[in-house]
């Protein structure tokens, strides 16, 4: 297998993944299908990329660290055709990207940058038809929180508000180089189609979800109360003395509507 040796850099949160076995797990939750356009975000040395590669015949690559893209591309001849994008992932348009297409991504996420991607993601979300992520274990577990969890909160809302959400597996320290002090886990993110989302104004949507759990502690009634009403919280049928953590995804989606017509 083509591998080469680069210095992970601390400064843009690399731990690279050289687990042989886990490298197989999340090439076989990803499982590649002809015509698919696999985009991979922060390929490292390869790990993930080579055996995608090999499996798929192409493969496109965002990679920001200048230093990665030759060996990348030296080591992935005769394995199959690689295209190196040398951009910051949130300066990349999915959509123009995927032109008629969607995309397929795929990526081991810098701890440091994990939930800027993720927003980034969701807001090109009708180029892309799954994305395929490892992550901080936390994250994922926030992402996938239901309501009435301790870790429920903006992120999980604004995420399976337009995405189905599945935690696959955990990835131990031991699995990288150099270790993170963390667990990791592999997450699956379905986008779901728009016309099912009813989101009537989705800055509306991202600005009430922010109120809500811009304070915790609070009900919505106070938390809420630059946003909204008392009386509009009630409309949308949910309790103003509840707080964030125990509304659903939907109650949040009507509530925001709620707000958008009043």
């Amino acid at each position: 297998m083509s591998h080469f040796k680069a210095p992970p850099k601390k400064s843009l949160g690399q731990h690279f993944l050289t687990d042989r076995s886990y490298i197989d797990k999340i090439v076989r939750a990803v499982n590649p299908q002809p015509g698919d356009r696999l985009v991979e975000i922060g390929p490292g040395q390869g790990a993930i990329t080579f055996p995608l590669l090999k499996k798929h015949g192409e493969l496109t690559a965002i990679e920001f660290d200048r230093d990665l893209i030759t060996p990348l591309m030296e080591a992935s001849e005769g394995i199959g055709r690689l295209t190196i994008i040398h951009k910051d992932v949130l300066s990349v348009d999915f959509g123009k990207l995927a032109g008629e297409d969607t995309l397929r991504l795929v990526g081991n996420l810098p701890y440091n940058l994990s939930s800027p991607i993720l927003f980034h993601a969701i807001e090109h979300a009708a180029a892309i038809t799954d994305m395929v992520f490892m992550l901080q274990k936390e994250v994922v577990d926030r992402m996938a929180a239901e309501p009435g969890s301790k870790v429920y909160g903006r992120l999980s809302v604004m995420l399976q508000a337009y995405c189905q959400v599945d935690a696959l597996f955990v990835v131990p320290p031991g699995a990288f180089r150099p270790p993170p002090k963390v667990d990791s886990a592999v997450a699956r993110l379905v986008p779901r189609d728009p016309a099912t989302i009813g989101i009537q104004d989705p800055k509306r949507f991202e600005h009430v979800v922010r109120a809500a759990f811009g304070q915790r502690r609070k009900t919505l009634r106070n938390a809420l109360s630059e946003v909204c009403s008392s009386e509009s919280i009630e409309a949308a049928g949910v309790r103003p003395d509840a707080r964030a953590e125990q509304i659903a995804v939907e109650d949040f989606i009507r509530l925001a509507n709620q707000v958008a017509t009043a």
